[in-house]
C-alpha cells in the first residue's frame, strides 16, 4: 500500500459520463488549479516524461515512465500497460493507477471512482477535478501514491507537495 489517509472530500460528487472517454461533467477544475497541478506533475516526479495521452482524447494531458516499469505485478494505463501512469483531462479530472491494495480507501474517501473498465481489470481510477489549492495538495498526494506504485520508489517530501 502506498496511500497516504485521505481527508474525506467535501460536497457532493461530480456527475461524470458512463461511457469512454470517462470525463467529469460538473464541478470541473478552475483554470489556475489545472496548470498549478500540470506544471507540479511535470516537474516533481523524476525519472518521466510528459505529452499526450496514449490512450484518451488529444486534449488529455499524461505523464510516462522513462524506463517502464518492470515488476510484472504492476498494472498501469493501456495501451502498454507499463507506461503512462497517471493523466489529466481538459475537465481538471484526473485518471490513474493505483496499487489495488489501496483502490477500497481511495473510492471510500469520496475523491473519485472507478473507471468504467475497472470492473473488466483495467487498474485505473477516476480522480476528480481539484477545486481548489487544497485539494489540489490531495491530489499530489494520491499521483504521489501513484508513482510509488509505478515505480516502487516514494516521491520525497520536496517533490510530492512542491
Amino acid at each position: 500500500m502506498t496511500l497516504p489517509v485521505l481527508p474525506r472530500r467535501e460536497g457532493d460528487r461530480p456527475v461524470t459520463g458512463p461511457e469512454i472517454p470517462h470525463l467529469q461533467l460538473t464541478q470541473t477544475g478552475p483554470p489556475q488549479v489545472k496548470e498549478d497541478l500540470r506544471q507540479w506533475m511535470a516537474t516533481a516526479l523524476p525519472g518521466v516524461v510528459t505529452g499526450r495521452s496514449e490512450i484518451s482524447p488529444p486534449s488529455t494531458w499524461a505523464v510516462f515512465l522513462k524506463e517502464a516499469a518492470t515488476d510484472e505485478n504492476v498494472h498501469l494505463m493501456p495501451p502498454r500497460w507499463n507506461a503512462e501512469f497517471v493523466h489529466l483531462h481538459a475537465d481538471g479530472s484526473l485518471h490513474l493507477s493505483l496499487d489495488p491494495a489501496d483502490h477500497a480507501a481511495f473510492l471510500a474517501s469520496g475523491w473519485g471512482e472507478k473507471h468504467p473498465f475497472y470492473d473488466r481489470g483495467v487498474n485505473v481510477v477516476m480522480f476528480y477535478a481539484p477545486r481548489d489549492q487544497a485539494e489540489l495538495e490531495v491530489a499530489k498526494k494520491v499521483i504521489a501514491a501513484s508513482y510509488q506504485y509505478a515505480t516502487g520508489h516514494a516521491a520525497t517530501t520536496e517533490t510530492a507537495t512542491a
